[in-house]
């Protein structure tokens, strides 16, 4: 390879130092002002509050509508959650409900279709579908998944494809995932 072939790019890529992104935030009565993508998430007894954080931040960055904390899964404020948030905590809408069947019954009733990130018998690929707004999605504990109950009472389930030796991801990875496949088809369709 010559020289030549090897300078694909007239300026190297550099990375954007963190502080101009800071200094060029929008301020909080900005951001409020963005409407926000109509979609829910449960989280069904996530034990790590590391995973809670992790889900947090990027709940903020999709612009989610809102979290619902369910069962044991741990809620701010906690140092925690804090600490893989960064804030995010206090920019994502988020409500506890001890009890997450009653809060996707109530969320279908005000017409959201509810969806589980799991393995199932009948999960279908989470690329395959097209959503319809406004949704609910629900993600389970690290270890068991999602409580059969709430499977039950979704509308259907999706899960990530899995190539290699493991059958699972970390919640708060598969939570990203499905979060930025609901935001490309929210953002066609917005």
């Amino acid at each position: 390879m010559t020289k030549s072939e090897l300078n694909i790019y007239e300026e190297p890529l550099r990375t954007i130092p963190h502080d101009f992104f800071r200094d060029n935030n929008p301020d909080y009565d900005e951001l409020e002002k963005r409407p926000r993508m109509p979609v829910v998430a449960l989280l069904d007894n996530i034990r790590s509050m590391f995973n809670v954080g992790s889900i947090f931040r990027t709940a903020d960055a999709a612009w989610l509508e809102e979290l619902i904390i369910c069962g044991y899964t741990a809620s701010p404020p906690r140092k925690e959650i804090a600490k893989t948030a960064l804030g995010a905590e206090y920019s994502v809408p988020w409500r506890t409900i001890p009890n997450g069947v009653d809060a996707l019954k109530a969320l279908k009733l005000r017409g959201y279709k509810a969806i589980a990130l799991e393995q199932t018998t009948r999960s279908q690929s989470f690329t395959s579908i097209s959503y319809d707004f406004p949704l609910v999605f629900v993600v389970g504990n690290e270890g068991v998944g999602i409580q059969d109950d709430l499977v039950q009472e979704c509308d259907f389930a999706v899960e990530l494809p899995q190539n290699g030796m493991k059958s699972s991801m970390n919640v708060a990875v598969a939570f990203g995932i499905m979060l930025y496949e609901l935001r490309r088809q929210w953002d066609k369709v917005k």
